[in-house]
């Protein structure tokens, strides 16, 4: 990438990123078929994660100290960011990687549903159209199949959209704590909650299980956390809108590598509803940065994992 300029590059990152965070919760579903649970799948991903952020927090010479009054919004980052990635991960258990990549992509909705109660931000006509926009298309999606759908997937999924709407709020609250910083206390928070979850179900596979499916759970890991390290590496030099818009290829590749690897398959009207919801998040990315700084939510397009 040494001919491309940094806003190339940084599209360049982002795809990947998006690439491989789509891939994941389909290397999970195959990981699942071995009883290995996603709880457990984020547990032991953040053991790696914390490690490795470590590693650059000294390399890089971070500082890691969070305000006072910054720290209570990072605990409940952290707290949402364990059940976002244990209820998600725990979704493609019990219902197809699409259906649950769709329901989870609710969040940018939730996000702009909730800022008028979190924020100053008005709930324009606008917003409203695009949020039912989205709406349509995850009915459209989970509709013609509800009948045959476990409600539990459904409910984890949509579980995982609620935490990620919240670890929005709550990472939106700790401005002066930098971009390090944050990722390692959160993934600090998560790992002992993630445990508690995962004891709590009942669901937390020894280490030796992950054995079971050695290559499902590589590359279920390993794609988070390149992932994420693309995802860092893009945030230096991608405009956000860009980046938001680029970030949409994740539920496509969900659905192509879902289709690819699991033989999941979705009708022509699903696939609709796959399009509209993504057009919806495309519009509110575009639409955010068109509006004064002052009304912008800036929600997330993609959330810390």
């Amino acid at each position: 990438m040494r001919n491309l300029s940094p806003a190339s590059t940084g599209l360049v990152l982002t795809l990947a990123s998006a690439g491989l965070y789509g891939m994941n919760t389909v290397f999970a579903r195959l990981a699942s078929f071995s009883g290995i649970s996603g709880t457990s799948l984020v547990f032991y991903r953040v053991i790696l994660m914390l490690a490795l952020v470590g590693a650059a927090a000294a390399l890089w010479r971070a500082s890691l100290a969070v305000p006072p009054g910054e720290r209570v919004a990072l605990l409940v980052a952290g707290l949402a960011t364990s059940v976002l990635g244990s209820a998600y991960l725990s979704s493609v258990a019990f219902v197809p990687v699409t259906v649950a990549v769709v329901v989870f992509y609710t969040f940018p909705v939730l996000i702009v549903l909730a800022s008028p109660l979190v924020t100053d931000a008005p709930l324009t006509p606008g917003l409203l159209g695009i949020a039912g926009l989205a709406l349509l298309g995850v009915g459209l999606v989970v509709g013609p199949a509800f009948g045959g759908l476990d409600p539990r997937g459904l409910g984890l999924a949509f579980a995982a959209s609620v935490a990620t709407a919240v670890q929005f709020f709550a990472v939106a609250r700790a401005p002066r704590t930098g971009l390090i910083a944050k990722v390692l206390w959160i993934h600090v928070v998560v790992l002992p909650s993630a445990a508690l979850l995962a004891l709590g179900f009942g669901s937390l596979n020894a280490p030796g299980d992950l054995g079971l499916a050695p290559l499902a759970v590589a590359l279920t890991i390993g794609g988070y956390v390149v992932g994420f390290a693309l995802q860092l590496a893009a945030l230096a030099r991608s405009a956000p809108v860009v980046a938001g818009i680029a970030y949409c290829a994740e539920p496509v590749v969900s659905a192509l590598s879902s289709a690819a690897v699991l033989g999941e398959s979705l009708s022509g009207v699903q696939w609709l509803g796959g399009a509209i919801l993504i057009a919806a998040i495309v519009l509110n990315v575009v639409g955010q940065h068109r509006r004064p700084a002052s009304l912008r939510t800036e929600p997330l397009v993609e959330p810390i994992p």
